[in-house]
C-alpha cells in the first residue's frame, strides 16, 4: 500500500492528480495539502512514499523545500510537479534532491511514467532534461542558448524575487543572507544577463523563460 501526499493549492489540479494516482494505485492513501506549512505537517506525522509537489504553492521556499521535506522525512520521495519552465528549473531541482521533475505541461502518459518511475527506481529524469544533462556534460563544446541556464540555484531565486518586487532588504531577511550579499547577487545577474535594470531583467528573463 502506498502513502502518497499530493501538494497543491488548485482544487481541480489536486483532483485531477488524485484520480491519476488512484488509477496508478488502488489501494494507495492519500493525503492532501494546499500550503507548504500543511505539507510539513502531514509529513510529520504521517509517513509517505512520495510527495507529488508543486512549488509554486503558498508558503513555498523555492529550493529551499527539498531540504526542508528531507529534514521532516529523510528518505521520503519528491516528484516535482509544476507548471515553471522545465528547463530552467527542472536541473536545479534535481540538484536540490528532488527525485523528479515533471512539467504540469506534460501529457498524463508522461506523468504516470514519472510516478512509477520513482516507485520503481526512486528516480525520474524526462527527455528534455536528460538532454540538457548530455549538453552539459560535454563542457568543452557546451554553449546554452538560454542565459538562464547558467544561473545557479541561488542567482535563479534571487532573480525571481526581484522580478517579483522584492526589496533587497527583504530578500536578505527571507533568505538569511546580509544585504551586501543580496546587492552582489543582483550585479552578477544583470553582468550574466546583460542587463543595468530590473524592467531590462523583467524583458529579458521573460523572453528566456517562452524559450521552454
Amino acid at each position: 500500500m502506498k502513502n502518497i501526499l499530493i501538494v497543491e493549492d488548485y482544487q481541480i489540479i489536486r483532483l485531477a492528480t488524485k484520480i491519476l494516482v488512484q488509477d496508478l494505485y488502488k489501494t494507495a492513501v492519500i493525503r492532501e495539502a494546499t500550503t507548504f506549512n500543511e505539507a510539513l505537517s502531514e509529513l510529520a506525522v504521517h509517513p509517505q512514499d512520495l510527495v507529488i509537489l508543486d512549488v509554486q504553492i503558498p508558503e513555498g521556499r523555492g529550493f529551499e523545500m527539498i531540504g526542508a521535506m528531507r529534514a521532516v522525512q529523510k528518505h521520503v520521495n519528491i516528484l516535482i510537479f509544476s507548471a515553471i519552465e522545465e528547463r530552467v528549473y527542472g536541473i536545479h531541482y534535481l540538484r536540490a534532491g528532488a527525485n523528479g521533475f515533471v512539467s504540469k505541461n506534460s501529457e498524463t502518459a508522461d506523468i504516470r511514467t514519472a510516478i512509477l518511475s520513482i516507485a520503481d527506481t526512486g528516480r525520474y529524469v524526462s527527455p528534455r532534461i536528460k538532454v540538457e544533462l548530455l549538453n552539459q556534460l560535454d563542457k568543452q563544446n557546451y554553449r546554452a542558448d538560454n542565459p538562464l541556464l547558467d544561473l545557479s540555484a541561488r542567482e535563479i531565486t534571487i532573480m525571481d524575487m526581484l522580478i517579483d518586487g522584492f526589496w533587497i532588504k527583504e530578500i536578505a531577511s527571507r533568505l538569511d543572507l546580509t544585504e551586501s550579499s543580496v546587492s552582489t547577487y543582483k550585479a552578477r545577474l544583470f553582468e550574466k544577463l546583460h542587463v543595468t535594470t530590473l524592467i531590462e531583467m523583467f524583458q529579458k528573463v521573460s523572453h528566456y523563460k517562452d524559450m521552454d
